[in-house]
């Protein structure tokens, strides 16, 4: 059995630590009189960079970074050290696993599943996350997008995953349909998307389970696997 598991918003609250991150930066932005910052994370015009590359292969200090220097393209470096310096110690002092996840890790291997992290982002970034979170040993392989050049709006990384471990039987686990669902299915994966974090919410096209956490999914793989089992 191959399980292929999401990182963020999946295993750890990665929006809601980066939320806290943003409003900790708007004093910040006022106090500078950088009001066109202030009215673009005000109006969400983030969500522009949902669809681009680099929002699924950078830090999220250096998109935020990114965006500043959209934003005032004479931006100074040492504004910009200051701002990601402290979007990182924001960031990291509200980082945390859900409490399921650990359960969710454990009850797999228990099952003798082997366990591949896909996730978006730098390899700095989400290496980082999971030494601070302390699941690195969980996984049998990381497959993350800044090391392979792919993100996971392409197959690439879903089809490297099933190359290193061949099986019949597969499971993706993720919160993003367009990203997750859509990639576990493109190589015959069965789908489960968890509902929390920054996608809660969005119509899934892709997923074969819908479910509300970790031990839901768990119970899910639990039961296909015995069906298996049995056929």
């Amino acid at each position: 059995m191959l399980v292929l598991v999401d990182l963020d918003d999946t295993l750890c609250n990665t929006w809601e630590a980066g939320r806290y991150s943003v409003l900790r930066l708007i004093p910040y932005l006022l106090r500078r009189r950088k009001f066109r910052a202030f009215f673009y994370i005000l109006t969400a015009r983030y969500r522009e960079l949902e669809q681009s590359r680099e929002f699924h292969t950078l830090d999220f200090d250096k998109l935020v970074e990114r965006v500043m220097s959209k934003v005032y393209s004479k931006i100074s470096s040492d504004e910009l050290d200051e701002i990601t310096e402290l979007v990182d110690r924001v960031f990291f002092s509200n980082l945390k696993l859900y409490p399921d996840a650990v359960p969710f890790l454990k009850g797999l291997k228990a099952m003798g599943a082997r366990l591949v992290l896909i996730t978006d982002s730098s390899t700095k970034w989400q290496r980082k996350k999971l030494e601070y979170l302390g699941i690195k040993d969980y996984f049998d392989a990381l497959i993350i997008s800044g090391e392979t050049g792919h993100s996971k709006l392409e197959p690439h990384n879903f089809r490297l995953a099933r190359r290193l471990f061949p099986d019949d039987e597969v499971y993706m686990v993720g919160d993003r349909d367009d990203t997750d669902m859509r990639g576990g299915r493109e190589i015959g994966a069965t789908t489960i998307l968890i509902q929390r974090g920054y996608f809660r919410g969005r119509l899934a096209k892709h997923a074969d389970y819908v479910v509300k956490d970790l031990i839901e999914a768990l119970e899910v793989i639990k039961r296909e696997h015995e069906k298996r089992a049995e056929a």
